[in-house]
């Protein structure tokens, strides 16, 4: 049997997906920038595509910009946003649980002569607004905090930080990558200026993603040429990445009640079994105050990349962590900023289900992890 158990990595596309994409590799293939009959047909899609979009997540369909990816969504924001309005500040701030392309984004920018501050989480990895507040400056204008954790599952009280980056006149971005389709995303209720989305994380095709942008603030583009999207991201559109992208979040958010109880469902039948058969683990982050998807587990006294490995041997497939990071054997720095005990630094397992999974994968899982657990820890007892 093969499970895969690490969809806030990637998810299988839809094959509702694929197939509304597949004209547009073959027959609908005019490039949207082009003047001709098949290039305004595909401009006319992609701003029904933007309509769509804006409807779900309760914005306005000129503020969306097609990218290749969230990462490529949260650089352009992050560092457009700064370069921008320098007349503004030279500040921001950033949770300490980003995910890498935030943190990397940040650092990048102290080059340049921007300044930015880490936004502390609990132990339960959830922002503490209270610190927020305290490391707001005269010259900050950026607040960028992730909805709901990559690695940990944890929702952030993002509609609370969105009244306090009012209130002090800052622009807020949220990284929603792992939102969809947890939580109901509203643009308006949140309070954000700035979200991304990537698609492969809801069932849709990777290599495409959208920036949300309020387009009354100044930015500068990361990538510039033919003009496109305004001017925001130059590059030929990929039409067949955002026909997907729509409709996987189209039906996301249409089936998203029967889909959040069945991977709550598996997800505590999966907690439930493991604690009762598996001493000495515990989980991080909040399990009430996460999304239902996601389990991060750490199994003390044993190398969380070792589990990994075993478990990958009998075809299941888990991560340690982000999976953009997955290479970089150091301690997550989620992990780090919970103040967790060092002892059990190394030793997590992130278990994140989805769509395609059921029961029996589920019971397959519990009886190999079993046996993993015991088969490690004879090598390297608890002490």
């Amino acid at each position: 049997m093969q499970v895969y158990l690490d969809n806030a990595a990637t998810t299988k596309i839809d094959k509702r997906v694929l197939k509304k994409m597949m004209p547009y590799f073959s027959d609908k293939y005019g490039n949207a920038s082009s003047i001709h009959f098949m290039g305004q047909e595909n401009d006319l899609k992609i701003a029904q595509c933007k309509k769509e979009i804006a409807k779900i997540i309760n914005g306005k369909s000129e503020n969306i910009i097609f990218t290749s990816s969230a990462t490529e969504s949260n650089n352009l924001i992050i560092k457009g946003v700064m370069r921008a309005n320098r007349d503004k500040g030279s500040h921001f701030l950033i949770s300490a649980i980003e995910h890498p392309c935030v943190l990397s984004s940040a650092r990048e920018l102290l080059d340049e002569g921007f300044k930015f501050d880490y936004i502390p989480v609990d132990s339960r990895g959830i922002v503490n607004l209270d610190e927020l507040r305290k490391k707001i400056k005269p010259e900050t204008v950026l607040i960028s905090v992730m909805a709901v954790n990559n690695e940990i599952g944890t929702i952030q009280p993002i509609e609370e930080i969105g009244k306090i980056a009012k209130e002090k006149g800052i622009y807020f971005h949220t990284d929603a990558v792992q939102a969809v389709p947890y939580l109901k995303i509203d643009i308006a209720k949140w309070g954000v200026d700035f979200l991304s989305l990537s698609a492969h994380k809801f069932y849709g095709p990777q290599g495409v993603g959208l920036a949300y942008i309020n387009k009354n603030i100044k930015m500068k583009p990361l990538i510039v040429g033919g003009g496109q999207e305004d001017g925001y991201r130059a590059g030929t559109y990929n039409m067949a990445g955002i026909v997907g992208l729509s409709e996987a979040l189209k039906l996301a958010y249409a089936e998203r009640n029967e889909y959040l109880k069945k991977v709550k469902s598996l997800r505590d039948y999966f907690w439930k079994e493991i604690k009762k058969k598996i001493k000495n683990i515990r989980l991080n982050g909040d399990l009430k105050n996460r999304t239902p998807n996601n389990l991060n587990i750490m199994f003390e006294g044993i190398e969380g990349e070792a589990i990994l490995m075993d478990l990958s041997f009998s075809k299941i497939c888990v991560s340690t962590g982000s999976a953009c990071s997955a290479q970089n054997l150091k301690v997550s720095s989620v992990i780090t900023a919970m103040g967790i005990d060092p002892k059990y630094m190394n030793s997590n397992v992130r278990f994140t289900w989805g769509r395609y999974n059921n029961k029996k994968e589920i019971d397959y899982v519990i009886n190999k992890l079993v046996k993993t657990v015991d088969r490690l820890r004879a090598f390297t007892p608890i002490k």
